[in-house]
């Protein structure tokens, strides 16, 4: 409950230091951390928005990490999920994962990989 009272106060920010850490949480297994991101980061819809360049741009320039995080999402909705949300397309990291990908395909002007899974099964997870 820590990162999550101290996420509320900063992830509306755009400031160079919170992008990470919030792309960081994105990678977490704490449901309610991926619920608040999800609420505060709807405007990465909107190409041209600070937020949406400010994490386009931090995922361009960090396409490891962001790969890393998307296979963490994918990881811990498989491990500790999948019971409350069958298909992954339902999950509140996955709305996340396709907003910033969205983010960083703008900003690379080409499609960003989509590490997720396409299907509500995943094997070899857990």
């Amino acid at each position: 409950m820590v990162r999550q009272r101290h996420l509320e106060k900063v992830v509306g920010s755009t400031d160079p230091w919170v992008v990470p850490f919030v792309v960081q949480l994105v990678g977490e297994y704490v449901l309610e951390i991926l619920v608040v991101i999800c609420d505060e980061l709807r405007d990465l819809t909107t190409p041209g928005t600070r937020g949406h360049l400010a994490y386009g741009q931090f995922i361009v320039d960090n396409p490891a990490f962001f790969a890393r995080t998307q296979r963490r999402v994918v990881s811990y909705w498989s491990c500790y999920y999948r019971g409350t949300y069958a298909s992954f397309q339902g999950y509140p990291g996955c709305t996340l994962l396709d907003l910033l990908r969205s983010a960083a395909s703008d900003r690379a002007g080409h499609p960003w990989p989509n590490l997720a899974p396409a299907g509500s099964r995943v094997d070899g997870y857990c």
